[in-house]
């Protein structure tokens, strides 16, 4: 029988089947896409599904799906969620939770799961599902009584969505999604031990104020968390107010604008020479939203060495974690500043700090050498910024290619910038790309990707086409594992073991395979004209940009070095 119209925080309702109920309450959750893949332990649920508005996304693996509901979440702040199914659909799926954990991306990911009768006893594609994703999920539930049903899903956007954020895995057996059910009862959130600290206290806040007003040297550091809480307006208020320079995360870029004199540039392995030694002279370094991971810090000893550290973070398990903290201030990113912007901040004496590390940016900004005919990554990325105005979401994978555009496309608005940080996974930036464009149909997406990368996941140009997504993709294609070419020149002698890459597809065939356009740029000149026609149109593309194979990302701080023993630093 269908079900009646029920409210969010009510059920009221003929009888109805597990699945029917599983796709109302997620209707009932605000959800408009959703990205899966069906198998026989969901195939209740699918059936649920058919004929209903809301959109499905059919990903061609897996791991297009939990990519695509990354970067649909990354740029929406909404959880993205994902339906697979049992077995080797639920561990397809594993990469992406983890990488979603990693970098604090609300997913809601429901993964079928074999008959209760059998559950434990090798069943066809059973897996552990929650034995599997404890270790990589903020929480995750077994639907065992599907009377919990509506409970457990209330809880788990709940969940995703709070405080720090993260993904959440249902895990259902495929009887619970054919049971039927009679409910007329309201569904109330009780999560006592739960309950996420939002406001800062205001103690820490004045001892925050009054370093302050002693620093010399003061600097924000700017993390992804700025970006979470939507406190980017208030970061420059801050900062601006008080004239007190900034540098971000990598998963920071665009909480604070590229352009603005304050702006240091990003931190951190390959940061600007300006950023880390900052961050290596400061006397007062104020993290806000950011968890001190060791791509940032380099060798803890010579991070911030004669620096009080403020750390203020929704999850109190970060702070103090790796670098010692001296003010914490367990609080959302957008609280605290407010807190702090409603305190009384004499004018700080720091002309003369604010003028060295302007000093610092004129005298050893990012360089690139360009020589022969061959294109360089770094122009590319320009070139990628300036036929768009800096105004695209820019998704990446991981390697070379991902610090060039953090390097050369200068985020000065929020939430465009969609990347794979503390997991660092490859094939993670086409299907981001998919789900940023289905988030923002009317905003230019581009995935910079490397060959090595974008092979991993090219499966879903069959998304791109069947949905008519415009994306464009630019393949930085140096026939290598750059990032891992780079680290055997530099740290293995030049033994290049199985990094560089002899034989890929024709990657215009391929697109053009899919129905989709394709072209290859091999200079500057050829780059400038394809840009011009194809960034800004509304069809999507792939674009096979040959660079120069041998070109490194600098500047660079060596493992076990510190912030100021930068390599590649160039005035």
């Amino acid at each position: 029988m269908q079900a009646k119209a029920f409210s969010d925080d009510q059920l009221v309702m003929e009888e109805i089947n597990g699945a029917d109920l599983l796709i109302q309450l997620i209707i009932n959750e605000g959800v408009d896409v959703l990205f899966g893949y069906p198998g026989g332990a969901v195939l209740t649920i699918y059936d649920a599904l058919y004929g209903k508005s809301i959109k499905h996304i059919l990903s061609r693996h897996e791991q297009g799906s939990i990519h695509a509901a990354e970067g649909y979440a990354r740029v929406t702040g909404k959880p993205g969620v994902v339906i697979a199914t049992s077995g080797p659909g639920a561990t397809n799926l594993v990469t992406g939770i983890t990488d979603a954990m990693m970098d604090s991306l609300p997913l809601v990911v429901f993964t079928g799961q074999v008959a209760s009768t059998v559950i434990g006893s090798d069943a066809f594609q059973e897996a552990d599902v929650i034995g599997i994703t404890t270790p990589i999920t903020k929480h995750n539930y077994q639907v065992r009584d599907i009377k919990d049903l509506p409970r457990i899903v209330k809880e788990a956007f709940h969940i995703a969505s709070t405080g720090r954020p993260g993904p959440v895995v249902i895990d259902i057996p495929k009887d619970i999604c054919s049971q039927k059910i009679k409910l007329s009862a309201e569904v109330e959130l009780q999560l006592p031990g739960y309950q996420p600290n939002y406001s800062p206290n205001v103690l820490q806040i004045k001892k925050l104020v009054e370093a302050l007003a002693k620093a010399k040297k003061p600097v924000i550091l700017a993390g992804a968390g700025i970006l979470h809480s939507g406190a980017t307006e208030l970061l420059f208020e801050f900062a601006t107010n008080n004239q007190i320079p900034v540098t971000n995360t990598l998963l920071g870029l665009g909480s604070f604008p590229a352009d603005h004199p304050l702006f240091l540039g990003m931190a951190g392995m390959h940061g600007t020479y300006a950023a880390n030694m900052a961050l290596y002279e400061t006397d007062l370094l104020i993290n806000i939203g950011a968890r001190f991971d060791d791509r940032l810090t380099g060798k803890l000893e010579h991070f911030a060495p004669h620096a009080m550290i403020a750390h203020i973070d929704i999850d109190a398990a970060e702070i103090g974690k790796n670098v010692e903290t001296h003010i914490p201030i367990v609080a959302d990113a957008k609280e605290a500043l407010v807190k702090l912007l409603e305190e009384d901040i004499p004018q700080l004496a720091i002309e003369q700090w604010n003028e060295k590390l302007t000093q610092n940016k004129e005298q050893f900004p990012l360089w690139y050498s360009e020589s022969g005919e061959e294109m360089s990554p770094q122009r590319l990325i320009e070139l990628v910024h300036q036929y768009t105005e800096g105004n695209a979401i820019i998704t990446t994978d991981v390697g070379q290619h991902q610090m060039w555009a953090a390097q050369y496309y200068h985020f000065s608005k929020p939430n465009r910038w969609v990347t794979s940080g503390g997991l660092g996974t490859m094939g993670f930036g086409f299907p981001a790309a998919i789900g940023a464009q289905l988030a923002n149909l009317d905003q230019t997406v581009v995935a910079i990707v490397g060959d090595g990368g974008f092979q991993m996941t090219l499966q879903e140009l069959a998304v791109v086409k069947e949905h008519h997504l415009p994306i464009k993709v630019v393949i930085v294609n140096n026939y290598s594992l750059g990032m891992v070419r780079q680290w055997q020149e530099t740290f293995y002698e030049e033994r290049y073991s199985y990094s560089k890459i002899p034989v890929q597809p024709d990657f215009i065939k391929l697109a053009e395979s899919y129905g989709i356009k394709g072209v290859r740029v091999t200079n500057e000149e050829e780059a400038a004209r394809v840009f011009t026609e194809c960034l800004t149109d509304d069809s999507p593309v792939v674009i096979d940009c040959r660079v120069k194979q041998e070109e490194n990302v600098y500047p660079m701080i060596a493992p076990g070095k510190g912030l100021h023993e930068m390599i590649g630093v160039k005035p």
